[in-house]
């Protein structure tokens, strides 16, 4: 499975601390913790020996311990030690099943099989002019590919998201171009306009959005409304959607904030994404299927539809398989 050998976000840096922390990813168990030099670890959430669930322990000495017989693991997934017999050396078959685990974007990256895929892109990250901050997460009953497809998607602003991006009497959508990317692809020359879109919008105001999908489950949008429209001067914004698929038809989804804003508090910029993201959960855990088809045939097309219907052809033409019908 392609998917396996991508990396995906488990969890938020901020949340793993001292204590092991429980995860889900394509359906396994994982448990995150740092080790005595504070790097963070990944291993399968079973211990190998009875199969407790290793998120229930601790981490003791540098190492992660198995909350039902106290079983020690090193960073390396080695059992170092078995305490109802002190004077036992493990032998290397004796260790937990250990994942490769990097820290992105304020995320925890982990990929389950050996693989090539570099983590999904976000060049907004390096710019010191933009503000970052994670929102979510946020657990969605629908598949992560519905998902990326929704963020793709200008048309259905002034429906779902009326009085905010959109509105019913300016529901046109204008030709805009779709290239193939590396990673997937790139929407530009994308308008829509917008009531209040952001939360320093003075006026309702024509705005330019551009579109990238970073990988499968990731995409990028940047967005910047028409000049004096915002109480913030040169007031721009990038948001990268990330996703973790837990199951076919389950995901977590976090949101990394980039914003030409340093003043507004972290709760005032985070509701406004919340705001927006809650008026499309319902709607996409309504979707049927809940899997993507992938078929283009299976579901009515326009051209408004454009970015979307690029994006089913790149998750066919790379094998993705989770996530999609």
């Amino acid at each position: 499975m392609i998917e396996a050998t991508l990396w995906h976000p488990v969890a938020a840096v901020q949340d793993i601390a001292q204590a092991p922390w429980a995860a889900r990813l394509l359906e396994r168990d994982i448990v995150l913790w740092r080790d005595a030099d504070g790097l963070l670890q990944a291993f399968a959430d079973q211990c190998p020996h009875r199969g407790a669930r290793l998120s229930l322990g601790r981490v003791h000495g540098g190492r992660l311990e198995c909350p039902y017989h106290g079983w020690q693991f090193a960073a390396n997934g080695q059992c170092v030690h078995v305490p109802a017999l002190p004077h036992f050396t493990p032998p290397a078959t004796h260790c937990a099943r250990h994942y490769e685990v990097r820290e992105a974007h304020g995320l925890a990256w982990v990929r389950l099989e050996a693989g090539d895929a570099p983590l999904p892109a976000f060049a907004a990250e390096d710019d010191a002019h933009l503000r970052k901050l994670l929102c979510g997460p946020y657990d969605v009953a629908a598949s992560a590919p519905r998902i990326v497809e929704n963020f793709l998607d200008m048309s259905h602003f002034g429906f779902v998201h009326e009085g905010w991006l959109g509105a019913r009497e300016a529901a046109a959508i204008e030709d805009y171009r779709v290239e193939r990317t590396p990673t997937g692809l790139r929407a530009t020359g994308c308008k829509a306009w917008q009531p209040q879109s952001n939360l320093h919008s003075t006026a309702p105001a024509q705005v330019e959005y551009e579109y990238e999908v970073t990988g499968p489950y990731a995409a990028v949008l940047t967005k910047v409304p028409e000049a004096g429209t915002t109480a913030v001067q040169g007031w721009r914004e990038s948001i990268a959607l990330y996703i973790c698929p837990l199951a076919q038809e389950a995901s977590r989804v976090w949101f990394r904030l980039a914003v030409a804003d340093f003043d507004a508090p972290d709760e005032k910029l985070r509701a406004f994404q919340h705001t927006i993201f809650t008026q499309d959960q319902p709607v996409l855990e309504s979707q049927r299927p809940g899997r993507l088809p992938l078929d283009l045939r299976a579901e009515l097309h326009t051209a408004a539809d454009k970015a979307s219907s690029a994006y089913r052809r790149y998750l066919q033409a790379s094998g993705i398989t989770f996530g999609v019908c």
